[in-house]
């Protein structure tokens, strides 16, 4: 059967497929995670939990009698949460010209690319959990190395960090960098093209070419409204019908002062009077107070945070196996909001902890459709559909790709912050 694309359609497909994955700048640093199969995610509604990194308890001593408890499984949730398109209507006279057909492509492949960047910086950016506050305006490798020690102390892997920085950030690191006598090349590349370079400080640095910007925080004087607010890890619930449920153990809610609620958003950074953050394996105090992000605001008063508040004082061994914190905190401790002035977020994180999940949909050219679908390397499905118009020999196309993206773990992501008063 001859095709139904014209050749210069088949050729503009052809081109936006050969360069999409090298726009996904954020994308390349993501792990692609393969769903399971279509009808699974179709019965599940584009929904699906992973098994999330498992940590272990040590204990002193041969009689480890009253230590023997049943292991725990965490997971996470996953979802496929983003479908993006591009329309455009062409008349016959379009059709014949090939640099305008290419060119339809080619923004349709910046502007896809460009959603799937956003959608994984958005997600690291706003629900990463660790959180350096910077005074002073960026540096270079001062900064860097700020995010180094901050995941280093608390026992993140060493391997595969990375770091974003917004385009004005990243030149004013470059611009330290270039001063510098003591490099040739990483000088050289800094001073003529604002490059930053790679392998800082254990990262490797980007720049990135958008950036979101997190405004001061309102919510004014601030305080936890109660005591005993702590998590312990569950790997399901029960509900009262004896309904078995699995369990999100990355955040929870936590009673505030009602009075700032309204004042207070999505992505806002805070530390807690007394509540220290610990060594992940070994559970040691760092010293430094425990970052936490504001995720949601289900109710008046509540708000939801990552990472949960994991302090051991249930004294279960899921409690002892994931503490990140030294106290619970006490009823009135003060919360000291950190994004105290406008500025643009710079986000770290190890590979392993975002991800970046290719969907799937089905446009059937039985239906009427005609269709040309492709899938890149990273796993993103591309799919080009044409409809012709009888009234005017017009036609309508699009170009759509479906996806989704997910932090698995707060405490192995961040941002930092510059120039907060």
């Amino acid at each position: 059967m001859p095709s139904k694309f014209t050749t210069e359609e088949r050729v503009m497909f052809d081109d936006m497929l050969e360069g999409f994955d090298d726009l996904l700048i954020i994308g390349r640093a993501a792990e692609k995670y393969t769903p399971p199969d279509n009808m699974a995610m179709e019965r599940q509604l584009d929904k699906f939990w992973i098994p999330a990194p498992q940590i272990s308890a040590s204990f002193d001593g041969f009689d480890q009698t009253a230590n023997f408890q049943d292991g725990i499984e965490l997971s996470v949730p996953v979802s496929i949460g983003f479908h993006k398109s591009v329309p455009i209507k062409l008349t016959s006279k379009n059709l014949r010209n090939t640099n305008y057909l290419n060119n339809k492509g080619t923004a349709a492949k910046q502007r896809l690319a460009s959603d799937i960047n956003l959608a994984l910086y958005n997600t690291v950016a706003l629900q990463g959990s660790v959180v350096i506050k910077q005074t002073t305006a960026p540096t270079g490798y001062d900064d860097i190395a700020l995010a180094d020690a901050a995941f280093t102390e608390v026992g993140v892997p060493l391997a595969d960090r990375l770091y974003f920085a917004a385009p004005r950030v990243a030149n004013l690191m470059a611009g330290n960098l270039a001063s510098r006598q003591t490099f040739s090349g990483e000088v050289q590349s800094a001073y003529s093209r604002a490059n930053i370079g790679i392998d800082i400080a254990g990262f490797d640095v980007f720049k990135n070419d958008q950036s979101i910007r997190l405004a001061a925080a309102g919510g004014g004087a601030t305080t936890v409204t109660g005591a005993n607010q702590f998590w312990v890890p569950q790997a399901y619930s029960t509900a009262t019908t004896g309904e078995i449920s699995n369990v999100d153990n990355r955040g929870q809610n936590l009673t505030i002062t009602a009075a700032v609620y309204a004042a207070i958003k999505v992505g806002d950074a805070f530390t807690i009077l007394g509540v220290n953050s610990v060594h992940m394996i070994t559970k040691q105090d760092t010293g430094q107070l425990k970052t936490f992000r504001v995720v949601a605001k289900p109710s008046a008063g509540v708000i939801t945070i990552y990472p949960a508040i994991i302090s051991a004082q249930g004294g279960t061994t899921a409690e002892k196996e994931y503490k990140n914190v030294t106290a619970t905190p006490a009823d009135g401790a003060a919360i000291t909001w950190l994004n105290t002035a406008t500025a643009p977020l710079n986000p770290f994180f190890v590979k392993g902890a975002l991800l970046l999940v290719p969907g799937s949909f089905v446009v059937d050219p039985e239906d009427g459709w005609n269709v040309m679908r492709a899938t890149t390397e990273l796993g993103i499905g591309i799919t080009y559909a044409r409809q012709g118009e009888i009234n005017d020999l017009s036609i309508k196309g699009r170009w759509d790709i479906d996806f989704g993206t997910a932090l698995t773990n707060p405490e192995m992501a961040g941002v930092e912050l510059f120039s907060q008063t």
